[in-house]
């Protein structure tokens, strides 16, 4: 069954609508976005999180001990990196699994994971948080579907088309479950129903 990431997690009432609805993954944001929470409140967060909801932390271009002392305080078991982190970065970080975020414009974009080797690969539009798809027939046929997870620009109304499509490991919503830029009870659970149902 494809698994559910639910990003950009900030608020506990965010926190309250996973506990119900039981997503595999959810993301919090350590880099510059509109969705960033700092250590303090992530911690606050998690401590509430459903123990089945594996935590990702989501970081660009961090110095490698900030990484280490927040996934230690948290207790991330994946770490997100949407910079320009290479293999040398990401071998610091033992014992976590790792998704290297990729931003898909062009085939080049997408020959570059073959320079990476990590838990799975993230494939994003080139505006996290936008909102919009990238051009999913970039992709299609050239990545092995369960070493990536789809991001970028999903929701209800076409999830199921890139399940399909990519037959991916998992699927990254965020903006896509939001109303008026929070997350919304309603939408989350949509999106949800709708991936669980494949």
């Amino acid at each position: 069954m494809t698994k559910i990431k639910i990003c950009g997690i900030r608020r506990l009432k965010d926190i309250e609508y996973l506990n119900e609805l039981l997503p595999d993954y959810a993301g919090f944001i350590f880099a510059s976005s509109k969705r960033h929470v700092d250590k303090e409140h992530a911690y606050d967060l998690i401590k509430n999180l459903h123990k089945s909801i594996q935590k990702v932390g989501i970081f660009v271009d961090e110095k490698p001990d900030v990484v280490l002392e927040i996934a230690d305080k948290l207790k991330l078991q994946v770490l997100q990196f949407h910079g320009h982190e290479n293999q040398e970065y990401i071998n610091k970080f033992n014992g976590y699994k790792i998704w290297k975020a990729f931003k898909i414009s062009n085939a080049l974009s997408i020959s570059k994971l073959n320079n990476y080797k990590c838990s799975k690969f993230l494939l994003d539009n080139t505006s996290s948080g936008s909102g919009k798809n990238f051009d999913w027939n970039l992709a299609e046929k050239k990545v092995d579907g369960q070493n990536i997870i789809l991001a970028g620009g999903l929701n209800s109304e076409n999830v199921e088309q890139g399940i399909i499509k990519f037959k991916p490991y998992g699927v990254d919503v965020s903006s896509g479950v939001e109303v008026n830029g929070f997350k919304d009870y309603d939408k989350i659970k949509e999106f949800i129903k709708k991936v669980r149902e494949l």
